[in-house]
């Protein structure tokens, strides 16, 4: 009698087989290999580099291909290759101000913060002088030495920064309607008219949703979006009234057909070049808005070359991109403990996917046309500048969520790190309270913001704290169940 029979017959029960590990194959195994590098301290920053230089790549070609034919002019002995390499000169000083961006330390930023909303204001008002430039219909540009500068972009920056500082600073009163509101709306209202005299609507637009996204990021009430959101579109149709070239738009955009060579000759071809892409598009440099059937390509109606010349999958590829920025951006904003961090981080992401948004919607006909550029892929200089200085200060950011401060300080800069020698960044530390400190914000910890995007980082931060020891005798000892390396974690 074998062993097996005296088992069954003595009624022993046999050990159940273990069951193999199948490994994971397809979606599960790349699902598995996406959610472990996403966890990485530093994935956040680069995706942020990531999506920054496939941006400005596909700038750069798409630039290329559709300025050659409109820079070439025999009488000033322009070459195809002007704009371009135009294009490229301020690709080189945008690299130069993105390393600025991501190199300062942000506590020297935000402290220039302040500065830098005075000379905003300034070069504003300065514009509107005999030293502005017009172009395009627009006073908005100082012209120096051949380049042109456009003050706004500046302004928005500096609105950006500096009501991120102010709106922080404040946070214990900002239940108060007249805290909330002074001095940053003031302040941007100036900076509205003072860019609608020049005039420049898209430059007014992007003003207005850098002030909605530093008051949602700070936690305004809802009803104060609704106050915001009848005001801008009263505005809207006060500006749209009072100017002819406004009104012009609106018009058009309502009924394109009704001047299919005039006011609306750009939307219409805008939305064949589209149509002639078809879902592979024609391939670079073929596509016919390039000769002039669609004017000015290369600055606001970009987006539908790429339609026309790299086809559905192009333009799919182009709004994915930015659909991962504002994954990457919001993400950023909510694993940082910083409030002032969040609230820049939020505000920024949310301006830069707006815009796109915008710039993608009139060239596909769903909006009216504003005249604002498609983020690091449009020709223009100070834009062009001033969005890498975004993305900059944008991956700044991610380098000061807290797993990548403790990575960096612990295990070394990495080699782009070092490479860009950038200094380790600062652990954030809150500010200190203060004795018999009452005033505090209803519903949050004394000096503790809780804005909209922090409530996650404060749930993380309140989980890594350690927990409260429990007292025996003249002794303290710690709960049970911890241990030394997590009670000081």
């Amino acid at each position: 009698m074998t062993a097996v029979d005296e088992g069954r017959k003595t009624g022993e029960k046999r050990a159940p087989r273990r069951k193999r590990e199948r490994p994971e194959r397809g979606l599960a195994a790349a699902r598995t290999a996406l959610t472990a590098w996403l966890s990485r301290p530093l994935a956040s920053f680069h995706l942020v580099l990531a999506i920054c230089g496939l941006l400005t790549v596909l700038g750069i070609i798409m630039v290329l291909s559709a300025s050659s034919v409109s820079s070439y002019d025999p009488k000033t002995g322009s070459g195809v290759y002007a704009q371009f390499q135009k294009h490229l000169m301020f690709v080189a000083l945008g690299a130069v101000v993105f390393w600025l961006g991501l190199r300062v330390p942000l506590r020297k930023i935000r402290q220039l913060s302040s500065t830098a909303m005075v000379v905003g204001l300034g070069l504003l008002m300065l514009v509107l002088t005999p030293l502005g430039a017009e172009h395009f219909g627009s006073k908005g540009w100082f012209d120096v030495g051949g380049f042109s500068l456009q003050p706004v972009e500046l302004a928005k920056v500096a609105l950006a920064l500096w009501g991120a500082h102010i709106l922080v600073t404040k946070y214990a009163v900002l239940h108060q309607w007249r805290h909330l509101l002074v001095p940053v709306v003031p302040a941007a209202l100036l900076m509205f008219a003072l860019v609608m005299a020049q005039p420049d609507l898209g430059g007014t637009v992007t003003l207005g949703i850098v002030l909605v996204s530093l008051l949602w990021f700070a936690g305004a009430p809802k009803r104060l979006f609704a106050v915001i959101f009848g005001g801008g579109l009263a505005g809207v149709v006060v500006l749209a009234l009072i100017s002819q070239y406004r009104l012009d738009r609106v018009m058009s955009f309502l009924n394109p057909e009704s001047d299919p060579t005039g006011k609306g000759l750009q939307a219409n071809q805008a939305k064949y070049a589209l149509a002639d892409g078809g879902l592979f598009g024609k391939g670079l440099a073929q596509g016919q808005s390039n000769w002039g059937y669609l004017p000015n390509v290369q600055h606001d109606f970009i987006f539908a070359l790429i339609g026309e010349e790299l086809g559905f999958v192009g333009c799919v590829g182009v709004m994915g991109l930015f659909g991962l920025l504002a994954v990457v951006g919001l993400r950023i904003a909510a694993r940082n403990l910083d409030p002032w961090i969040r609230i820049v981080a939020g505000t920024l992401t949310v301006w830069l996917v707006l815009q796109a948004a915008i710039n993608i919607g009139y060239v596909v006909g769903v909006l009216p046309v504003t005249g604002v550029t498609l983020p690091l892929i449009s020709y223009g200089g100070t834009s062009l500048v001033v969005t890498m200085l975004l993305f900059g200060i944008l991956a700044n950011c991610a380098r000061h969520e807290p797993e990548a401060v403790a990575a960096l300080r612990t295990q070394g800069p990495g080699k782009f790190g070092r490479l860009m020698r950038l200094p380790a960044p600062e652990p954030y530390r809150p500010p200190a309270k203060k004795r018999g400190g009452g005033g505090g914000r209803p519903g949050s910890a004394k000096g503790r913001p809780t804005g909209r995007g922090g409530r996650q980082a404060q749930q993380a931060e309140r989980r890594r704290a350690p927990a409260p020891a429990r007292r025996t005798g003249s002794r303290v000892a710690a709960p049970r169940g911890s241990s030394t390396w997590r009670g000081h974690r």
